[in-house]
C-alpha cells in the first residue's frame, strides 16, 4: 500500500500498528461465571430469547473484512471476523416498532455496555463475531462473542457480549457515561470525547493549587501554563491539553493520560511511571531525563509523520530518558524506530 492509499484509509489523528499486532485495551477477560455462555435477546421484542454459542452456528454465517480504529489513535487494516449479523439475529425476534436503540451488554466485572440507534446498527452491519482470522476469537479480545461495529471507534465494539437489549430510549454505555467518550464515535469526525468534566471556575482553582492528584479532569485545557512540579499522581486526564506547558519534574505516576496532547511541552525529569499514555502526543516535547517505566504506549507519538513520508517534530531525549523495551514494541514501526535511534544516539 502506497502512502497516499494509506492516508486515505486512516481517519484523522490515527496511525497504523505494526503488522501482526492487535493491542490489548481494557480488561483482559470476562467476569468469572460458572454459567455456560449464552446470549440473551431482551427488551422490545415479542419473544425474548436466549442462545448458546452453539445455537449461533445455526444462523447464517457472515465474514467481514474491516478496519479497526481505536480511540487511543491506533488503527489496524483489513481485519477478518466471522459470525452472525445483528440483522439476521433480529429477523427471528419480532422487534417491536417502539424499538429505536440497541444496547450491547458485556459479561464483565464493570458490566460494560454500549449503544447505537437501531437503524444505524443495521446500516453499519454490526456483526456478532465468534471468529477472528479463521480461528475462535481469543478471550482477551472479546471471545467467545464480541460485537464488531464497522465505521466507529472500537469502544463501540463491546467484548464478551451476553445480552442485547432493544430499547425505546437510548442508554449510553460505560465508556460514554462513565469515561466521557463520545456517544456517536465516528472516527472520521474525531468524535472521541464529550466536553470537559470541570467548569472553567473549578479548573482555575485546581490549576492554581498545582495538585491534580486523583482527580477526574477529562479534556482539561492547561496549555501554555507554568505547571512545574505538578502533582498529578493517579489523575484521570484523558484528552487533556498540555501543549507548550512547562511541566518539568511533574509527577504523572499511574495517571490516565490517554490521548493527552503534550506537543512542545517541557517535560524534563517528569515521571510517567505506570501511566496510561495510549494515544498521547509528545511530538516536539522535551523529554530529557523523563521516566516512562511501566507506561502503556499503544498509539503514542513522539514525532509527526507527514504525508510525504518525512518525519518531523521529533521529541528531545537524552541518556537518562527511561523506557521499558517491551513498551517501545507497542509503538508503530516509525515511532519505535525514531525513539530507539534517539536513545542509542544519546547513550
Amino acid at each position: 500500500m502506497n502512502p497516499s492509499e494509506k492516508n486515505q484509509r486512516l481517519p484523522p489523528g490515527q496511525q497504523l500498528v505494526a503488522p501482526g499486532k492487535w493491542p490489548y485495551v481494557g480488561e483482559r477477560g470476562p467476569a468469572n461465571s460458572a454459567q455456560p455462555w449464552s446470549l440473551s435477546l431482551v427488551g422490545l421484542v415479542t419473544q425474548p430469547a436466549s442462545f448458546l454459542i452453539e445455537d449461533l452456528r445455526e444462523f447464517p454465517q457472515t465474514e467481514i473484512t474491516t478496519d479497526l480504529h481505536c480511540v487511543t489513535r491506533w488503527s489496524k487494516f483489513d481485519v477478518k471476523f466471522r459470525g452472525v449479523l445483528l440483522k439476521d439475529l433480529l429477523s427471528h425476534a419480532e422487534v417491536q416498532q417502539r424499538a429505536q436503540f440497541v444496547s450491547f451488554v458485556a459479561r464483565s466485572d464493570r458490566h460494560h455496555s454500549s449503544s447505537l440507534p437501531l437503524s444505524e446498527a443495521l446500516e453499519l452491519g454490526v456483526l456478532l463475531a465468534t471468529h477472528y482470522e479463521g480461528k475462535a476469537l481469543p478471550k482477551e479480545h472479546g471471545g467467545p462473542l464480541r460485537g464488531i461495529v464497522p465505521g466507529r471507534y472500537f469502544y463501540k465494539s463491546v467484548k464478551w457480549i451476553e445480552r442485547i437489549c432493544l430499547l425505546e430510549e437510548d442508554r449510553p454505555g460505560f465508556w460514554e457515561s462513565e469515561s466521557g467518550y463520545h456517544n456517536v464515535a465516528d472516527p472520521w469526525r474525531e468524535q472521541r470525547y464529550i466536553a470537559s468534566s470541570v467548569s472553567k471556575r473549578e479548573a482555575a482553582t485546581i490549576i492554581a493549587n498545582r495538585d491534580f492528584r486523583g482527580l477526574d479532569l477529562l479534556s482539561i485545557d492547561v496549555s501554555s501554563l507554568d505547571l512545574r512540579g505538578l502533582l498529578a499522581e493517579r489523575a484521570v486526564m484523558r484528552n487533556a491539553d498540555f501543549q507548550n506547558t512547562r511541566l518539568s519534574q511533574a509527577d504523572f505516576r499511574n495517571a490516565n493520560l490517554s490521548n493527552a496532547l503534550f506537543q512542545n511541552a517541557d517535560l524534563q525529569q517528569a515521571c510517567f511511571e505506570n501511566a496510561d499514555l495510549e494515544g498521547a502526543d509528545f511530538s516536539d516535547a522535551d523529554l530529557r531525563s523523563a521516566n516512562f517505566s511501566g507506561a502503556s504506549l499503544f498509539g503514542a507519538t513522539f514525532c509527526r509523520l507527514q504525508a510525504s513520508g518525512e518525519v518531523t517534530g521529533v521529541a528531545k531525549f537524552d541518556s537518562h530518558t527511561r523506557f521499558d523495551a517491551d513498551a517501545l514494541e507497542a509503538l508503530t514501526a516509525v515511532q519505535q524506530e525514531v525513539v530507539e535511534k534517539c536513545l542509542v544516539r544519546n547513550k
